[in-house]
C-alpha cells in the first residue's frame, strides 16, 4: 500500500465524523428554530408567567402590576428574548439526544453507562436551579429592590402660608418590560448554571481529573471564588448574593461527597479485580 493510500484511509474516518457532526448540528439548529417559533406564538402568556414574582410583590404593596415599553421596538425584542430562552428549553432534550448519538458510538459499554446518567442529570439540575431562582430568589430580590419606593404623603406644617400641607415626593416603580425580563433571565440562567456544579465535578471525578481530597484541600479558595461569582452574576443586593453563596457552597460540599462516593466504588471495583492485592499483602508484612 502506498503512502497516499494510507493517508486517504486515515482521513476517511475523520471526514465521516465531520459529516455526522454537521448533520447533528443541523438537526439541533432546526429543533431550536422550531422551539423558537412555537414560543414566539405564545410569547405574551410566557411573559405574563415570568412577571408573576414582580406582580406578587407589587400586589402585596397595594400597587397595580404594570410594565411599560420605553421604545417602539422594545415589545418585539422582548418577544425575541422569550423565544430564545423558551426555544432552547424546548429543544434541549432533542439537542442532548443528538449529542449522545454522536458521542455514544465511540464509547465502550461501561463508558456509556457512566456518561448517560450525567447527560440526564444535567437538564434536571438546570431546571431545579432555574425553578429555585424563579420561585424563591426572584421574589426576594424584587421585594428588596421595590422597598426603596417612596410614596407621597402630606407634609407637616413647618411654616405659615402656602407651604402648609404640600404633598411629599413620590418615587414609584414604572418598570421597563425589557429591563425586567433581562434581570429575570439573568437570575434563571445564573442559578441554572450554578446547579450544574455537582454534575460537572462528579463527572470530572469519574474521569479521574479531580479527587475528593483535592476538592477539600482547596475549599478556602472555592469560598473566595464563589463569593466573587455571587457578586458578578447577581444584582448588588446582599440578600441575593448571600442566597447564591449559600446554595453554591452547599452544592460544592455535595460535590465532594459525590466524588468520594465515585472513588469508593472505583476502589471496590479495582479490589475485586485484584489490583490492590499487592498493597494489601505489603501492609500485612
Amino acid at each position: 500500500m502506498s503512502q497516499t493510500d494510507e493517508i486517504d484511509d486515515s482521513t476517511a474516518p475523520l471526514i465521516e465524523h465531520l459529516a455526522e457532526l454537521r448533520s447533528r448540528l443541523i438537526h439541533s439548529v432546526v429543533a431550536f428554530l422550531v422551539g423558537m417559533v412555537i414560543c414566539f406564538t405564545v410569547a405574551t402568556p410566557l411573559f405574563n408567567f415570568l412577571t408573576h414574582p414582580l406582580c406578587q410583590v407589587l400586589e402585596e404593596g397595594g400597587q397595580d402590576c404594570a410594565l411599560i415599553f420605553i421604545s417602539p421596538q422594545e415589545g418585539f425584542f422582548v418577544a425575541i428574548k422569550i423565544s430564545l430562552l423558551g426555544g432552547f428549553v424546548l429543544a434541549f432534550p432533542y439537542i442532548g439526544l443528538q449529542m449522545w448519538r454522536f458521542v455514544a458510538p465511540g464509547l465502550y459499554q461501561n463508558e456509556k453507562g457512566a456518561f448517560l446518567p450525567f447527560l440526564v442529570a444535567s437538564p434536571f439540575m438546570f431546571l431545579l436551579g432555574a425553578s429555585f431562582a424563579f420561585y424563591v430568589v426572584t421574589p426576594l430580590a424584587y421585594d428588596f429592590f421595590l422597598g426603596f419606593q417612596q410614596f407621597g404623603t402630606t407634609g407637616e406644617a413647618v411654616a405659615s402660608g402656602p407651604a402648609q400641607n404640600q404633598p411629599g415626593l413620590s418615587v414609584v416603580f414604572q418598570g421597563s418590560a425589557q429591563e425586567y425580563l433581562n434581570l429575570t433571565i439573568k437570575f434563571i440562567v445564573a442559578f441554572g448554571l450554578c446547579f450544574q456544579l455537582p454534575v460537572l465535578l462528579t463527572l470530572m471525578g469519574k474521569a479521574g481529573l479531580v479527587s475528593s481530597e483535592g476538592l477539600g484541600s482547596v475549599r478556602k479558595y472555592a469560598v473566595v471564588a464563589i463569593l466573587v461569582l455571587a457578586a458578578l452574576v447577581t444584582p448588588p443586593d446582599v440578600i441575593t448574593q448571600v442566597i447564591l453563596f449559600v446554595v453554591v457552597y452547599g452544592l460544592y460540599e455535595i460535590s465532594i461527597l459525590l466524588v468520594a462516593r465515585v472513588e469508593r466504588k472505583r476502589d471496590e471495583k479495582l479490589r475485586e479485580e485484584g489490583y490492590f492485592e499487592d498493597e494489601d499483602d505489603g501492609a500485612d508484612h
